[in-house]
């Protein structure tokens, strides 16, 4: 019997571009991703508020957010030959938490819900090239490039403009029927598809995320003052942290939730199908005083392939320091902290001391 040969290629310009589209989104939510729309590549709009945001300095030492600004506003500038962009959203909520809560486990060391398993990044680019390699399948060869948080892109402003959702006054992309616990990724493409439009915006008159902020850092609805916000504080900044924020911090020890967990939104929150975003080594159930006594070596192990490595083992000390100095009162607390003092590095000192003032102005 002689061998069955591949299906022959179509070209792409033998396809009505609406069936085009149609079979691509389709083939996205095979792939695992929750939506997926397609955008202008035009974020013109965005340069505005964004120039305004750095001129406060909202972004910290984040000094990169400075760079590249015509590209972000024109992604044909990032990637020459762009004429439609693939945007995606992934779920990765395990479990949905109770609407409009905030839990108060001040033993615990609450590490954001994204961070908890696989770093979404690499999950995120891997499906793309994908989903990339499934069109050239069936149209032939095209000009792609994939992101993930990965590049100058505005990638909320993109998928705003194509109908994911709208800017939630915390920032966030919110999306009706799924809230806001997703990540975001970009398939830019040479491409001549139909650009999906803008949904409609949806907060009102509700300030939910920006009354629970613990750091007040959402300083008016859509402006967010990174100095000031836990996940920024956590993650990406490596120094001293302002002495005033540190009681707001509590025990976040990895980025933040509250904003999200607080909006009305987020009832409609989807859990994820996708096992790399599951917790690994017990993160979504560890206490400050297990994670205290991780060495590098131990911090290494355990974040292999996860965002928490981005922060560096001593600044993840750090953090876990100021939630340790949050906790209720503690002899075991004050004990471990004494005794590592001398292991960590002059920044991490620093916050010890101050969690052990803290544990001693709480004893009774």
């Amino acid at each position: 019997m002689a061998a069955s040969t591949p299906a022959q290629k179509i070209p792409v310009d033998q396809y009505d571009p609406e069936t085009l589209k149609a079979w691509i989104k389709a083939q996205a939510l095979e792939l695992g991703f929750s939506d997926c729309v397609i955008a202008k590549p035009d974020a013109q709009e965005e340069l505005p508020r964004f120039k305004e945001y750095l001129k406060r300095g909202y972004h910290g030492d984040m000094k990169f957010l400075e760079e590249n600004l015509e590209k972000r506003a024109n992604p044909t500038l990032l990637v020459p030959g762009t004429r439609s962009i693939i945007c995606v959203r992934m779920d990765y909520l395990v479990e949905t938490p109770k609407p409009r809560y905030v839990p108060d486990e001040p033993n615990a060391a609450i590490i954001a819900r994204y961070a908890r398993g696989r770093d979404y990044h690499k999950v995120m680019r891997g499906r793309l090239k994908t989903l990339s390699n499934i069109i050239r399948e069936k149209i032939g060869d095209f000009e792609s490039r994939p992101f993930a948080d990965s590049a100058p892109v505005f990638e909320k402003s993109l998928a705003e403009n194509a109908g994911m959702g709208w800017t939630g006054k915390h920032t966030l992309l919110i999306h009706k029927k799924s809230g806001s616990f997703f990540v975001l990724g970009e398939l830019f493409t040479s491409l001549d598809l139909p650009f999906d439009t803008p949904a409609s915006k949806h907060c009102g008159s509700c300030a939910a995320c920006i009354d629970i902020c613990p750091t007040q850092a959402i300083v008016e609805p859509y402006m967010l003052d990174a100095r000031k916000c836990i996940a920024y504080l956590t993650i990406e900044y490596k120094g001293i942290i302002p002495e005033e924020l540190r009681r707001g911090i509590g025990n976040r020890v990895f980025g933040c939730d509250d904003c999200q967990l607080i909006c009305p939104w987020n009832s409609f929150a989807h859990k994820t199908k996708i096992e790399d975003f599951y917790p690994r080594h017990g993160l979504n159930q560890v206490s400050l005083l297990d994670l205290w006594q991780w060495d590098e070596a131990t911090f290494l192990s355990y974040t292999e392939g996860s965002p928490i490595r981005r922060t560096g083992y001593q600044s993840f000390m750090r953090n876990i320091a100021i939630g340790l100095g949050n906790a209720p009162y503690s002899l075991n607390i004050v004990q471990s902290l004494k005794n590592t003092r001398e292991k960590h590095d002059a920044i991490v000192q620093v916050h010890i001391d101050w969690a052990l003032a803290e544990q001693n102005s709480k004893m009774v």
